[in-house]
């Protein structure tokens, strides 16, 4: 996808990605260049902080 022309007329079709979308992509390329034993370690904190409240900063 080195041809301007190219990404030009594919940018016209689909329209521009959201930053939301890019950044998304970014952290999964991220991802996957991890380990696979690292990337196990990303999904089990992520399900963690994703289960258990948030702690209140204040009360510590």
């Amino acid at each position: 996808m080195k041809n301007p022309t190219y990404v030009a007329e594919l940018q016209k079709k689909l329209g521009a990605p959201s930053s939301e979308t890019l950044e998304s992509l970014r952290l999964l390329k991220a991802f996957l260049r991890l380990a696979p034993d690292q990337r196990s370690e990303v999904i089990e904190l992520v399900e963690r902080l994703a289960v258990e409240p948030p702690r209140d900063p204040s009360l510590s």
